[in-house]
């Protein structure tokens, strides 16, 4: 990166970032953000395909010099969340709301598009930039865009988050696996409504339910290996008219989290028979969609101790750290089971200002200058593989 400007290109990222925030668009419908980032991608002189995987857009940078394949992710799409903060930058779309950092991993992977634009003279490869719809909703926009030929010839991927838990300044990652599966559930019970005051001629779909809630928490507890961890959430049970009707039908619907795939298919295989017995034994009929969503996010550990090389140097040890494993799940996911990669949490939250909001709350916002961070990683690290990848060719 050199004694490049980053400061001087900061305030374009936050106006393209605040652009973004006041015009947001739900999965698969972002019409107007694949239009965006393609006129800027364009204007920078930069190779650009749009409509891929649907709303996704594509850049190609080649450098004046030969060398290997680096791919540059960010997601574009926003959720179904009604925006209440109040800021000169709020959205305009009832409704919808940038509410998870989207508009700041787009406004951050522009401005890195931007600087390789400037440097293709001393560039030793490609850089390809990857904006992708649809990761808020499964089964994910990457496995769209890994379809439509996104990762051909890529030699490695990297990508950031935008996270709000760690202060503006830190920056985090770790080898293996560090965001969990995301499987879903809908459960229907058929059972026999009838007289609150005659339960005898009726099969209790409430009954079967309650009792179903809790042997499906036997699995985490009885049939995971402890050492493992692993979640199984009820989301919701939905039954009943009225205090004296025995309910006929009754629908379970949750969540289940794991960091490995032995033990996702542990789960799915006894949540199955659980569900199966139990209506069984009350005399219940089921019908089970469990919806195998998107798997464990693995990082590689050469290219996470890249990472940790890189940042260091950087933004000095005392800005970087190992994170945890945590639950929430990313379909980035899916480019690292195809080309090895890093995922990497950029700080963006900052007391001082207020900005302490979880993701996906109405009043998420972020430090903008996390985006900067951003920016900056990603380039160092397309930077530091293909000149190292040159060295070794």
């Amino acid at each position: 990166m050199g004694n490049y400007n980053w400061e001087a290109l900061f305030p374009d990222m936050v106006e393209w970032r605040r652009h973004l925030h006041r015009h947001p668009e739900l999965s698969y419908q972002e019409h107007h953000t694949m239009k965006f980032i393609a006129d800027l991608l364009m204007s920078f002189g930069i190779e650009t395909t749009s409509g891929v995987g649907d709303t996704g857009v594509i850049g190609v940078i080649k450098g004046d010099l030969p060398g290997k394949t680096v791919a540059l992710r960010a997601d574009i799409d926003a959720l179904p969340i009604q925006d209440e903060k109040e800021c000169e930058y709020a959205s305009q779309v009832d409704g919808v709301m940038h509410a998870c950092g989207h508009d700041g991993h787009t406004a951050g992977l522009l401005a890195v598009a931007r600087y390789f634009s400037e440097h293709r003279a001393t560039l030793k490869g490609e850089i390809r930039f990857i904006f992708q719809p649809g990761e808020e909703v499964c089964p994910g926009g990457a496995l769209k865009m890994i379809a439509a030929g996104a990762l051909e010839g890529v030699d490695v991927i990297y990508g950031v988050h935008l996270w709000s838990p760690l202060p503006v300044g830190i920056l985090a990652s770790a080898a293996g696996p560090i965001m969990a599966s995301v499987d879903d559930f809908v459960i229907d019970i058929t059972g026999k409504g009838g007289h609150g005051g005659i339960p005898h001629v009726t099969v209790d779909s409430v009954l079967t339910g309650a009792q179903l809630v809790v042997q499906l928490q036997s699995i985490v507890s009885r049939n995971v290996n402890p050492l493992q961890p692993a979640v199984l959430t009820i989301g919701t049970i939905n039954s009943g008219t009225a205090k004296n009707v025995i309910a006929e039908t009754c629908r379970i619907t949750g969540t289940v989290r794991t960091f490995d795939e032995e033990t996702r298919a542990v789960i799915r295989k006894r949540f199955d028979e659980v569900t199966r017995h139990v209506c069984a034994m009350n005399g219940a009929e089921v019908e089970i969609d469990y919806m195998m969503g998107y798997p464990p996010l693995v990082n590689h550990a050469s290219e996470t101790e890249r990472f940790f090389e890189v940042a260091t140097e950087v933004f000095g040890a005392d800005h970087v750290e190992l994170t945890p494993p945590m639950m929430p799940a990313e379909d980035f996911a899916y480019y690292v089971q195809e080309v090895p990669g890093c995922f990497i949490f950029v700080g963006v939250g900052n007391e001082d200002k207020g900005i302490t909001y979880p993701h996906h709350h109405p009043r998420f916002d972020m430090d903008e200058a996390g985006m900067l961070n951003a920016a900056k990683i990603l380039t160092a690290l397309a930077e530091n593989y293909l000149q190292q990848s040159a060295v070794e060719t």
